[in-house]
């Protein structure tokens, strides 16, 4: 049996890897990948792997991570800034299409317990396919996309009482009175674990994880991520309840604290590939004999889900004062079933809620929702404009000529896109040099605040050219991209470079992993955060210890002009990976103790072929001596330590060629 699971596992694996590989060509979601993996191999497949326990077990614990993730990511402080989209839109379109897709279950002739599944199930959207498909589009702070992840953070909140919600159906055997009292019994342990879990997270994880951090081990810390999520889950379900309940709390727990960061790093790996898992084990309910059987029927019911739940979400996004464009882009960007859903409806499978014929079919509509919403939400835009011809035309000719005509005689000003601290605080600068500006920002509220105080701040998006013609990219001398968000500086980037080659444009970044992208699509200069808060700190530190201001100003001058090359190489620490991409070129610098036995012994430094490896040195030290930038013709001796720098492999290579000469 072992046997058999170890190649089913393996075999598994290997289609897995050609399947992902395949999809991250075709920039498909992995969830579908990992989905068709299982129709391949699953028993309505070719039968290569039938449903093994040890394989569903291992899928569970995928789901114990995802929601354990969720639970990290779900930050109180952001559901309380967005309160009214959250608890305002978001319970509205929950219950709106729960209410309308139980109905519609009802007026099909389902039972109840299989009617409640579906509907909590459909009513859900896919956290992680929007925010992904939105943040890669530069939507995410668009008023459409902070109505959709308020929406999906009340869906969030809603997993604690669906998780309870399923347990109770499957224990109530159809009974309303049973159901009444599985429910109230649930909700009472639900509503005693969470009081538990808060005291825990409060008085036992904070301390607990401030211990293991002091003890500087990652392999204790993540031992003990795995600990409490796993703890959490095995607690929710003795009491009866969903362990992906205990996951969730547990995640919610730790995202308080101040190692959420770390901790999601930790998880990452374990969730991923377990959370594959799952969705392969997702792929081996669904019948390719029921798809084909029944394949108009699943068509019809696929679009028939997204155009109902599309239309609801307008309707309550109209209701709650959101514009058609906006209200059809959110509807657009939501009308799929999410990931949680599945877990749901394959949760409903393990408590026998759904029969088999009739849950295959809803949840391979489902999956197929999924599978076309990244297409649907990458082109929400098109949808609405289509849909609403005349108000997008009007609105975005109103805004046109309203920046237009304000900036008529306008010419040699700086285009600010951004108007953010950052933003602010270069105008302020531009204010003192009486230089003009127009900046171009898509927060309504600060727009309307910063142009009734009399600033040129208009609302637009600055990777429209109809707005950077409006804006009067052709007369301006300069554009400063403000945003830390790489995709929407590089849409602006094309838009301005395709309407004008030559203007100078300069982009801030948060660090150097994408430099040389944007400077490729057309950025004149880029500042990275990270490297000029280095230079201000380093700057200030020499005028502190006395350094004359005209040297400080020599050196930080030199840094900037050479792009911040001094910068790029750093000594790795313990913690760091020196592949990651937080280096533009992923250069380290590394210290080279020469042995007496070395073959770099005697040599001259120009024998030994540095520049041939794309190394440098920087220095050799004897003794308590460090001869900066040595001359080729300085001779190595026993116990010199020669300090190199370069690319990792390249670093590695001159090392071993200095002890062995090979």
């Amino acid at each position: 049996m072992n046997d058999h699971l170890l190649l089913h596992i393996v075999l598994l694996l290997g289609i897995a890897v050609i399947t992902v590989s395949i999809s991250r060509r075709l920039h498909f979601p992995p969830i579908l990948s990992y989905i068709i993996v299982g129709i391949i191999v699953g028993p309505f497949g070719f039968g290569w792997i039938e449903k093994e326990e040890n394989i569903s077990l291992l899928a569970e614990f995928g789901i114990v991570f995802l929601l354990f993730s969720i639970g990290l990511e779900f930050s109180l402080s952001q559901m309380v800034a967005m309160r009214k989209l959250v608890f305002g839109l978001g319970s509205a379109q929950v219950l709106g299409t729960g209410v309308a897709f139980f109905a519609i279950g009802w007026l099909a002739g389902l039972d109840t317990n299989t009617n409640i599944v579906v509907a909590c199930a459909f009513a859900l959207s896919s956290t992680a396919i929007v925010i992904k498909q939105l943040t890669e589009q530069a939507e995410i702070q668009s008023r459409h996309g902070r109505s959709a992840v308020g929406i999906l953070i009340f869906q969030d909140i809603m997993a604690i009482p669906l998780l309870i919600l399923i347990p109770a159906l499957a224990m109530s055997g159809g009974s309303e009175n049973a159901l009444t009292m599985s429910l109230a019994t649930a909700f009472v342990k639900g509503i005693v674990i969470v009081v538990i879990m808060h005291a825990i997270g409060r008085y036992l994880l904070r301390p607990l994880f401030h211990e293991v951090a002091s003890a500087k081990s990652s392999e204790l810390f993540t031992l003990t991520v795995l600990l409490v999520a796993l703890s959490s889950a095995a607690l929710t379900e003795e009491m009866g309840l969903s362990m992906t309940l205990g996951a969730f709390l547990a995640g919610m727990m730790l995202g308080e604290t101040e190692y959420r960061h770390q901790i999601e790093s930790d998880i990452r790996p374990f969730q991923d590939i377990l959370l594959g898992l799952f969705f392969v084990t997702v792929g081996m309910l669904i019948s390719v004999e029921r798809l084909i059987e029944h394949f108009w029927s699943i068509v019809a019911l696929t679009i028939g889900i997204i155009l109902i739940k599309g239309f609801i979400i307008y309707g309550i996004a109209r209701v709650f004062g959101k514009k058609p464009g906006v209200a059809t882009r959110t509807a657009v960007s939501l009308a799929q079933v999410g990931e949680f859903g599945l877990v749901l409806m394959t949760l409903a499978f393990t408590y026998k809620l759904l029969p088999e014929d009739t849950g295959n079919i809803l949840l391979t509509s489902a999956v197929i929702s999924m599978a076309i919403s990244p297409f649907i939400v990458k082109f929400n835009g098109k949808i609405a404009r289509y849909l609403h011809k005349s108000s997008y035309s009007q609105n975005h000719a109103d805004i046109e000529h309203s920046i237009a005509e304000d900036n008529v005689h306008l010419s040699k000003h700086v285009i600010l896109c951004g108007f953010g601290r950052v933003g602010q605080t270069v105008s302020r600068f531009l204010h003192n040099a009486n230089e003009t500006f127009i900046a171009l920002d898509m927060d309504i509220k600060r727009v309307n605040e910063a142009h009734n105080a009399g600033e040129r701040v208009y609302y637009g998006d600055a990777a429209k050219e109809r707005i950077l013609h409006a804006a009067g990219l052709d007369k301006a001398k300069a554009v400063i991209i403000t945003f830390s968000d790489y995709h929407a500086s590089l849409k602006i980037l094309h838009a301005i470079r395709h309407i004008n080659k030559d203007i100078p444009i300069l982009v801030r970044t948060i660090d150097d992993s994408r430099l040389n992208e944007l400077l490729e699509a057309g950025a004149s200069e880029v500042v990275p955060d990270t490297f000029e808060s280095s230079i201000m700190l380093s700057s200030h530190l020499l005028l502190m210890i006395g350094q004359p201001p005209s040297k400080v100003l020599r050196e930080t001058r030199s840094v900037r002009k050479d792009r911040y090359k001094i910068l790029e190489n750093f000594y790795p620490g313990q913690d760091d990976n020196p592949l990651d991409e937080h280096h533009i070129m992923n250069r380290i610098i590394h210290t080279v103790f020469v042995e007496e036995t070395a073959f770099a012994v005697g040599k001259t430094l120009k024998e030994i072929p540095f520049e041939e490896m794309n190394v440098q040195v920087d220095a050799i030290a004897r003794g308590h001596v460090r001869g900066e930038n040595p001359d080729e013709d300085t001779v190595i001796r026993a116990h010199d330590r020669i300090v190199i720098s370069g690319l990792v492999e390249d670093v590695e290579r001159v090392e071993y060629y200095l002890i062995t000469g090979k």
